[in-house]
């Protein structure tokens, strides 16, 4: 899993660990079901007054009890559950309920539609391949439940015989209702996984570009602390050089080092300007120097890479933007990873927009995934030319650039080129405004 194929996401901590359920979350839900259940077996031996093995029941509900006591003791209840110790506990939790329903009528009994609640907790935090197997064993404590089970609580001398057919819809109910529970849930929380690991990564990516970007006001700082002791070093040569005599034989060495350490004094003028002044030249580019920036590294991978421009007015100048030129090199990239031969990059602004297109001659974006381009983990082509490691392609690197390029005011739209013509095409629009943010007052008049 990467983002831009330098950062691999398989080495970073996304939070994966703070997602897992805390053992208080499931000792609070099994406190909750306790109470649940001891107040329905007393509602119905004393208010309803039916007949059930009432000592086997609180048998079956003091296992609970027993296991919260020991958990609570034994661990903290804000530790973080591992899979198989989630799969575990919500096993147990099936278990204990199927017990409870074989003294209490079995699949006859209406609160047998609680065998769903562990099945939707589980395939909100656990993988598929947990909640497939919790499925399983409730299709089976469910199957038994059919056969073997107490009759129902009812009133004496009316025995309740429910139609075996009716059993099996109940039976059919829960089955299915698992099944859908199972699925949908689990897509979500998969979605939610996904976005969140997309989001993390990206703040990952502005996070570094940001450290790079602090070095200009680490410089200056480290140029202001080195000024005092560069000031007297001055002095001492300044001073020496008035001793010595000329024609001595320190006289040059002292000469020499005069004009090193006027040097190193123009020097650290120069980078102490770095955090104190607005952008400078090196900080603004026009929009074919961006252009460039982005294209340079992109030009050894055997594919041709074509420029134009067209405009009408000044060029537009823009300040020297990481998240920019990130989010335009990654489209870049894509676009030489499926390209067959030739990758062209259209440039054109007025005095309202600034745009951006870059288009490759390859096959293009799949038709079921082009209603859905710019989110993450959608795979949007086939085998890359660049980047043919495990993992790559997963649509993460074009979430993150389309992300990046927002958040300076562009407009992202991606297509395939209309007939006759095939590949893919995508469109960076900024208002001119949003494009020429943050630059000098002076450079715009």
């Amino acid at each position: 899993m990467e983002i831009s194929g330098d950062v691999d996401l398989a080495e970073v901590n996304l939070g994966r660990h703070a997602r897992r359920l805390r053992l208080d979350t499931l000792v609070r839900l099994r406190w909750l079901a306790v109470a649940g259940q001891s107040v329905a077996v007393l509602i119905i031996w004393f208010i309803l007054g039916f007949d059930l093995p009432i000592t086997l029941c609180f048998l079956v509900i003091a296992a609970s009890v027993a296991l919260n006591v020991a958990l609570r003791v034994k661990f903290p209840l804000n530790q973080r559950l591992s899979d198989p110790q989630t799969f575990a506990l919500l096993a147990y939790d099936m278990l204990q309920l199927s017990g409870l329903l074989y003294f209490t009528g079995g699949l006859t009994n209406p609160f047998a539609s609680l065998f769903l609640a562990p099945i939707m907790i589980s395939a909100m935090s656990l993988a598929w391949q947990g909640t497939l197997w919790l499925v399983v064993l409730m299709v089976g404590a469910a199957t038994l439940l059919a056969f073997e089970h107490f009759p129902l609580p009812w009133h004496q001398g009316l025995p309740l015989e429910l139609p075996f057919l009716y059993v099996c819809g109940i039976w059919m109910a829960l089955v299915l209702g698992a099944g859908f529970i199972a699925f949908y849930a689990s897509r979500v929380s998969e979605e939610a996984r996904q976005l969140s690991d997309a989001l993390a990564a990206t703040e990952l990516v502005l996070a570094r570009e940001q450290h790079l970007t602090q070095l200009d006001g680490l410089a200056a700082a480290a140029a202001h602390e080195l000024g005092t002791p560069l000031a007297t070093i001055t002095l001492v040569v300044k001073e020496l050089g008035k001793i010595v005599k000329p024609g001595d034989a320190m006289a040059e060495d002292i000469q020499l080092l005069a004009q090193e350490v006027g040097r190193c004094r123009t020097i650290l003028s120069k980078i102490a300007s770095l955090g104190n002044e607005g952008p400078g030249m090196l900080d603004e580019l026009t929009i074919l120097h961006l252009v460039e920036d982005v294209v340079g590294p992109q030009r050894d991978f055997g594919v041709a890479l074509q420029i134009s421009s067209d405009g009408a007015g000044p060029e537009p100048i823009c300040r020297r933007n990481p998240g920019m030129l990130y989010g335009l090199g990654n489209l870049v990239e894509n676009a030489i990873d499926f390209a067959l031969s030739e990758v062209s990059i259209a440039i054109s602004w007025s005095e309202v927009a600034v745009t951006i297109t870059i288009a490759d001659d390859g096959p293009g974006f799949s038709p079921d995934v082009l209603t859905r381009l710019g989110e993450p983990y959608i795979t949007s082509r086939g085998q890359r030319r660049a980047k043919v490691d495990e993992g790559s392609g997963l649509g993460l690197g074009l979430f993150i650039a389309k992300t990046l390029l927002e958040r300076s005011g562009a407009v992202v739209t991606t297509g395939n080129a209309p007939a006759p013509d095939h590949g893919a095409r995508v469109e960076v629009i900024w208002p001119r405004a949003s494009f020429e943010r943050g630059l000098r007052k002076v450079e715009l008049a």
